[in-house]
Formats: structure tokens, sequence, C-alpha cells
């Protein structure tokens, strides 16, 4: 629900802000973009076309350059930086949070990488270069450095002035994170607990330890995992030494949780999450080339397996009207049985562990929609052509194809993954051609041993 309001939102500041451009009054353009937030202002920049998109780019508040460039995909990123000097670069990075900065810097023309890197004072850019040394998809690559940290030798009053004396805290701070004197993570202490306790209640007496530190070697999704199972708002990350390193925030996580579901959505289709809805002919018809070409010979695949059956054909003409529904429907219930593999390899709830049970849950599916299914058709077949042997015949096809779907569904993803694919990407085409060949052969060949012999 909340999903769809927010699309219905984007939609309609996507038609006020074309009307306005379309009638070249820039100042109620510049009025309504700037009472966005930059996420908003990043989602209404990959919504429109270069030309528009460079007009509005033009009107955003200097001051939330840097955080409309963190919300929008790396080729639209691309085109804007292209139409940006090095000093509005460095002007609209050089506030951003260390974990931000992080996810643009490679972005950079590397002069301004070097003058960015200059206008950081040395702590600041210590921290950067500390989370660029991480991989990409790793909890220290997510991580803000910029962390508030207390001992657990005081008392509340000391950690009150403290904050005071400190002026502001991070954002999302909800808990201040314990440490040792060698600055390793020993718990937490929340803000409520703070401001509603003595100021002479030792830290120690309030610390929450119950919250485990995420490693910062840990994969991105497995960090998002854990934030939706423990409905967390921040997380410490500590490195193999337990020293605490940086903290990860609810917002990134968002995002994390975003881009898979954008992954798997344009992944099986072949397409990257990352490119631009108006990116260039050239460069959007070599991206999806590959996959096509794949789909190409797969596609062979299933007319080679029609070949071998040309004269079963030319005999009985109703196979040619017919075995479009076998495949077809192998193909849904395939596509069905990819979607939960999917969403469970990448929620980690499937691996070799129970793998086996899985398949096994799905054929039984597979067999009892088939049988059901199978026998509506078959009557339907016998009404329509009058062939209790053709009846029969489209019945078992669909059954056995239906199989073939379940028993592809479970293992093309789980043999892509094996083999270090990403089953998002690749699965759905080799399921297509597993369905459509065995979709067709056998319902070619049970035809062509029952009906012509």
């Amino acid at each position: 629900m909340a999903e769809a309001v927010r699309h219905d939102k984007t939609a309609r500041q996507l038609r006020m802000l074309s009307d306005a451009l379309d009638s070249g009054r820039l100042g109620p353009v510049r009025r309504l973009v700037n009472t966005l937030a930059p996420a908003e202002i990043g989602n209404l920049l990959e919504s429109l076309p270069p030309g528009k998109r460079e007009v509005v780019w033009g009107l955003v508040d200097p001051e939330d350059d840097g955080e409309v460039l963190v919300h929008v995909g790396e080729d639209v990123r691309e085109s804007l930086l292209a139409d940006m000097d090095p000093d509005e670069i460095i002007a609209a990075v050089e506030d951003l949070d260390i974990d931000d900065l992080a996810d643009l810097v490679e972005d950079l023309p590397d002069t301004v990488i070097d003058e960015v890197l200059k206008s950081m004072d040395r702590e600041n850019r210590e921290r950067l270069e500390q989370v660029l040394s991480y991989p990409e998809d790793s909890a220290g690559r997510l991580m803000n450095p910029d962390v508030v940290t207390v001992r657990a030798d005081v008392n509340v009053d000391v950690v009150l002035r403290y904050l005071r004396l400190r002026g502001e805290l991070p954002d999302h701070t909800d808990h201040l994170f314990v440490v040792s004197r060698r600055h390793q993570y020993l718990g937490r202490v929340s803000l409520a607990a703070l401001v509603t306790h003595e100021d002479t209640t030792p830290i120690n007496r309030l610390i929450d330890d119950e919250q485990p530190a995420i490693d910062v070697g840990e994969g991105d999704q497995e960090v998002a995992r854990q934030f939706s199972d423990h409905d967390w708002i921040s997380a410490p990350v500590v490195d193999e030494n337990n020293i605490l390193v940086g903290r990860i925030t609810i917002d990134d996580v968002v995002d994390i949780i975003r881009g898979q579901a954008e992954h798997q959505a344009l992944g099986a289709a072949g397409l990257d999450e990352d490119e631009d809805l108006f990116s260039p002919v050239w460069r959007a018809m070599r991206r999806r080339l590959m996959w096509l070409s794949v789909n190409l010979c797969t596609a062979f695949l299933a007319s080679s397996v029609v070949g071998h059956f040309e004269g079963t054909i030319d005999k009985l003409v109703a196979l040619a009207v017919l075995m479009p529904i076998v495949a077809g429907l192998g193909g849904n219930a395939g596509t069905q049985v990819l979607a939960l593999m999917v969403r469970g390899l990448a929620l980690g709830q499937v691996g070799a562990s129970n793998a086996r049970t899985l398949l096994w849950k799905e054929v039984r599916v597979a067999a009892l929609n088939g049988l059901l299914l199978g026998s509506v058709l078959g009557l339907i077949v016998l009404a329509w052509f009058h062939s209790p042997g053709l009846s029969a015949v489209i019945a078992i096809a669909l059954t056995c194809n239906l199989l073939f779907a379940a028993l592809a569904g479970v293992l093309v993803p789980l043999t892509l993954k094996r083999f270090g694919f990403d089953p998002a990407l690749a699965s759905g085409i080799f399921l297509t051609a597993v369905t459509d060949s065995m979709g067709f052969f056998t319902f070619l060949g049970l035809a062509t041993l029952v009906l012509l012999h």
C-alpha cells in the first residue's frame, strides 16, 4: 500500500514538473523541486529524459546536490556529473557523510577525487580511506566511522555533559556504544536510559550487551537481514579484534533492500538496476544484447525439437494449435517456483541443507497441479477435437512439463549460484529453454507414439 502511494506521488510530481517545463516557466519548477527531499528529487531526475533532466538539475539547490547524487543510479549519476565543473562537484560532496562519500568517490573524475581529499581534514581523510579499503558489498563499505562512544567506568552525568559539549549527534543515533580502553565493543546504552536515570548512575549498570556487533566483512544482504530480523535502527561494526570501527544505520539498509528488490525485478529480464531509463540507444543495446543472444540460442534449441516432429505436425494439425498451451503453462509454473527460489537465495533461506526437501515439495505441488489442470485440459480437447487419444496425450504432456518446470525452477538457480553466476540475472532464460523444449518434446513425442502408431 505504501509503495503504491509513493508511486502515485511520483507520477503526480512528474506530471506537474513536465507541465511546468513545457510551459517554459522555470519559477514553478524551481519551487516544486526544492520542496522535495533529495531522494524524491533523484527519483524525479531518473524519470525525466536527458533534455528536461539537465534543466531540472540546474535548478536544484546546490546544498542538496551531493545528497541527490547519492540517490540516483550509476548511469544517471554519470550524466549529472558530466554537466558539473570540478568546483561544483567538490562543493556538492564535501559535506557528505563518509559512507555516502564512499559510494560516490569512485564515480568522480580522478582530478576531482584528489581535490576532494585535499579539502578534507586528516581525520576524515583517514576515515574515508578506511571505508574504501573494504569490499564494495560489505558492512565496512556501508558503515559510517562517525560513532559516539562512551566508557563503562563513568556515570550518566559525565556522558550527558559530554553530549552537550559535542553539540550534535549523527543522524539516527538511538544508542551510544560502550567501549573499553582499547576501543573494543562492550555493548550499548540507549539515549532513553540516559535521560531517565539519575546522574550518578554508572554506565556499566545500563549497558545492553545483547545486541551482537556486525563483522566488518559481513555481506550487505546479511546486514539487511539482521536489521529486518531485529528491527534495529543502528548497529555497531567491529573488526576481527572486536575493535569498534563504525556503525550502520537504517537509512543505508533501506537502500540495500530497495536495491535488492530492483535487482530481482530487473535481473529476471536480464537488465541492470543501475541502467538509466533514458540511456543512449547504443549503450542500452549493448547491455541487452548478450542475454538476448543467449535467449536466441535457447530458442533455436526449442525450435529444433519442433523440427524433429515436423512430419507428425503435418499429419495432425491440431498439435500446432495445442502445443503452445503445454509450453506456456510450463513456463508460468516454472516462473512461480523460480521467483520463490531467487527470493530464498537472496535472503539466505535456501541452501544445501534444505534444497532436497524444497525440491521434493515443489515436485509434489507440480504433480498435483499437473493432474488437475491436465484433466481439465484433456476434457476441453476431447470436446473440441473429439479425440480421446489426443486428450490423453495433452493431459500427460502437461503434467510432465509442470514436473520439468518444478525441477528447473529449483535446480537452475541453485546451479547458477554454485558456479558463481547471479541467479536473478540468468535463471529465467534457462528456465524458458527447459519448459519450451521439454514441453514440445513430451507433447509431440507422445503424439507420435500414441496417435501415429
